[in-house]
């Protein structure tokens, strides 16, 4: 089941990048959010609780994603994942919190570096990952283990959607290919 979860987020994060055109890094979510009608603000009336970094909320129709004051590349990665929240359809009536956060998580890292693009790159260290993809260094440092995984099984561009994706990054990754 976790696999199915896994997959299904995964695919959502390459059919994200491929209907926003994205085709460089760092990802530039100001647009996308701003197509998608999504309002980004900082939660200044303490909406979220102690250990939340951001949340979706759904005003009469209108989707805010409130985020604590944190740092620039922990605020892009909240962006992510919440907005991995709105595409995977989790809502507070069907919400299992440990899955949906699986869900969205996978989905925010696969949006801001996926695979087959930091493949494409020959990158592989975390500190690597961190800048081209303005993410945080623990972020990266996840990315980057699963990003080792994926090198000894050698099974890039399998999906046509994966092979969409790293079309759509072709004339990045040969500019800034190591």
């Amino acid at each position: 089941m976790k696999y199915d979860i896994y997959k299904n987020a995964r695919d959502a994060s390459w059919k994200f990048l491929i209907k926003y055109g994205v085709s460089s890094f760092p990802v530039n979510l100001k647009p996308i959010v701003s197509e998608m009608g999504i309002t980004v603000r900082k939660d200044i009336i303490g909406l979220l609780s102690e250990n939340e970094l951001g949340r979706v909320v759904n005003a009469q129709g209108d989707l805010h994603i409130i985020l604590r004051d944190t740092t620039t590349q922990q605020k892009r990665y909240t962006i992510a994942h919440e907005i991995g929240h709105i595409v995977l359809g989790h809502t507070e009536i069907s919400f299992n919190p440990y899955l949906d956060e699986y869900a969205a998580e996978r989905f925010a890292i696969g949006i801001l570096a996926p695979a087959c693009v930091l493949w494409g790159l020959d990158i592989h260290s975390a500190e690597d990952i961190a800048k081209i993809c303005n993410i945080s260094l623990s972020s990266a440092k996840i990315r980057a283990e699963r990003m080792a995984v994926l090198y000894k099984r050698n099974k890039f561009l399998t999906s046509p959607l994966e092979r969409q994706v790293f079309e759509q990054f072709s004339d990045f990754i040969k500019k800034n290919r190591k």
